[in-house]
């Protein structure tokens, strides 16, 4: 439902239940004053990077549209400047659990995990809502197209209910019955 209902509201609110995976991605994270500097470790223990970006519209922009690996790095990084006061970053993703390009939203939990790390570095006080915000516009940027469910991922392993209304995204956490 979502977007369409922007364009015909009789169609009814969307609405799904969502929950995570105890697949993760795991890093580090530390301060850098002028770069985008990253190492990810796959699923399959092989290692990408390090690379480095300089922390810059134009420099983000350009690798965020460009798609491959790193642009979803790039864009959410984009997207947190735009919005916050930030500088750089050192992301060490030294283990990944979670498969990538397996239809897990993997791409979505990078981002997400990119928004977290400037989120709790600069202690911009973004809300889960808030990263899962950054997540999707930095994913928007990208060749991708994924939809806002995808950054559920945010949540962890608690259950939400995802109420979407237009361009309205409602969150809700459920406990499951006992």
């Amino acid at each position: 439902a979502g977007g369409y209902r922007r364009s015909l509201p009789t169609i009814e609110v969307g609405k799904c239940i969502v929950t995570g995976t105890d697949q993760k991605l795991y890093a580090t994270v530390e301060e850098h004053p002028g770069k985008l500097i990253c190492t990810a470790t796959r699923n399959d223990g092989s290692v990408e990077g390090p690379w480095e970006c300089e922390m810059t519209d134009a420099a983000l922009l350009a690798v965020a549209k460009q798609g491959g690996f790193w642009s979803y790095v790039a864009a959410v990084a984009f997207q947190v400047r735009t919005y916050f006061p930030v500088n750089g970053l050192v992301l060490n993703n030294y283990l990944t659990t979670l498969p990538m390009k397996k239809g897990l939203s993997s791409s979505a939990a990078v981002c997400v995990l990119v928004a977290r790390s400037f989120n709790m570095v600069y202690n911009l006080k973004m809300t889960v809502r808030m990263e899962m915000e950054m997540a999707f516009l930095g994913e928007i940027l990208t060749p991708s197209r994924c939809g806002r469910m995808d950054q559920c991922c945010a949540f962890g392993s608690i259950p939400h209910v995802m109420t979407f209304d237009g361009d309205v995204l409602m969150t809700e956490a459920i406990s499951p019955p006992a």
